[in-house]
């Protein structure tokens, strides 16, 4: 059996403004609109397809699991942008990084509140 994550939805108050947000950070391409949706296309071929919501938007997760190299890249970019970050998903250590498994990971949240997170080591995977 095959199965792999394809695409999924983010709920955003300005898809255009959201979907930049994140292309920047991550140094990728906002695709071209695609009925409602406009499309960030992750390197593994997942895409998330930013939606303009009205309303209230729950908060998500989002994990990009990144090299040191670009965690180092966009981690600078996070800072230039002075977003607020945390070592942790609880907010207990802001303006930290950690080193869970032996890497570097960080949370940060975008401009709709979704929480995203890079990591360079896969949870569990030691160190």
């Amino acid at each position: 059996m095959t199965i792999e994550l394809n695409h999924t939805i983010v709920a955003a108050h300005d898809k255009e403004a959201s979907a930049r947000f994140l292309a920047g950070l991550l140094g990728l391409e906002v695709g071209p609109t695609y009925g409602p949706f406009l499309p960030v296309e992750i390197p593994n071929g997942v895409t998330l397809d930013f939606l303009d919501t009205e309303g209230e938007i729950t908060p998500q997760h989002y994990a990009f699991l990144v090299s040191e190299d670009d965690f180092d890249v966009i981690f600078a970019r996070v800072r230039e942008a002075g977003l607020t970050y945390w070592a942790d998903p609880y907010r207990n250590r802001p303006g930290e990084i950690n080193h869970n498994d032996g890497g570097r990971g960080v949370y940060f949240d975008d401009p709709d509140g979704h929480r995203l997170e890079l990591l360079t080591r896969p949870y569990g995977s030691g160190g």
